[in-house]
């Protein structure tokens, strides 16, 4: 169970990850800050807690691996590896500026910590499959984390990859969904319904546990259900349920911000709420 003082380290570097997507999306003026920000305590969890990671050596050969397959959530990516010390925090008011190494979608050949360059949806996690199968195959014992939009459940290549994980036994795969319950065009529901998703990973041979994506124990926990299914021969599935804009009240479940950037005012508004929310926590 995850203790009381890294509960307080990963919920502050939740709040630093939601100030970073807003400082870059808006020195873009563009960007995605709504499903960047619902992935934000996620990331926090991975990036500060769960995988075996080292900002001073980005290409050891057996670091855990990550793929952004929901790639427009490259603000959320690139403050937690700022956050982390792969480059310097300032870098990311170059957010989608000619010559920054900061583009709109992850480049892996521009960035450091990037491990995969994507932005086609469903594309990310065929990639993460392959990685993980290579793992496999050359005898190596690292971890491949994907993580996608429930948006893009609805790409075929993503049961593609997924046919491909179970029939090879990737249990060293752990593939994350972030549910906002919201893309770009509206509720997902109502543009191409994919419910339920964790009876259709299941039937596609997945180990699948759905929580919070908000609530550490919850992220915790699902993390936990990944660590005890190696061996299982079965790939992960963590549903976790989330709020897109999630830490900036007038974000908060609007498809409209999926793919806006803040004005001069709003981006004011936004900073002056997370500064606080980040305050009230260091007293806790």
């Amino acid at each position: 169970m995850i203790s009381r003082e890294e509960k307080k380290k990963l919920k502050l570097a939740g709040a630093d990850i939601r100030k970073g997507i807003m400082t870059s999306t808006y020195y873009a003026h563009s960007g995605h800050p709504g499903g960047s920000l619902s992935a934000a305590d996620i990331l926090a969890y991975l990036y500060f807690h769960e995988m075996h990671i080292d900002p001073a050596s980005p290409q050891d050969p057996d670091r855990d691996r990550f793929v952004l397959s929901k790639g427009h959530a490259a603000p959320a990516l690139y403050s937690a590896l700022a956050y982390k010390g792969y480059f310097p925090k300032e870098d990311l008011t170059t957010l989608r500026h000619i010559d920054s190494h900061l583009q709109g979608h992850p480049n892996m050949n521009l960035t450091p910590g990037v491990d995969m360059c994507t932005g086609s949806l469903g594309q990310g996690l065929s990639a993460a499959a392959g990685m993980a199968k290579g793992a496999k195959m050359t005898g190596r014992d690292f971890r491949v984390f994907a993580l996608c939009g429930d948006g893009e459940m609805t790409e075929g290549i993503i049961w593609e990859a997924v046919l491909f994980a179970a029939h090879y036994k990737l249990d060293n795969l752990c593939i994350l969904v972030d549910v906002n319950g919201l893309q770009i065009d509206g509720r997902t529901k109502d543009v191409m319904n994919t419910d339920p998703l964790d009876q259709k990973f299941e039937a596609f041979g997945c180990r699948v546990i759905s929580r919070n994506g908000h609530e550490l124990e919850d992220i915790d926990e699902a993390f936990e259900f990944f660590r005890k299914g190696q061996g299982s021969g079965k790939p992960c599935v963590l549903l976790f349920s989330t709020v897109k804009g999630k830490g900036v009240a007038y974000m908060e479940n609007e498809a409209g911000w999926h793919g806006k950037a803040p004005n001069d005012i709003q981006y004011k508004i936004a900073m002056m709420e997370l500064e606080a929310h980040r305050a009230a926590l260091e007293v806790i």
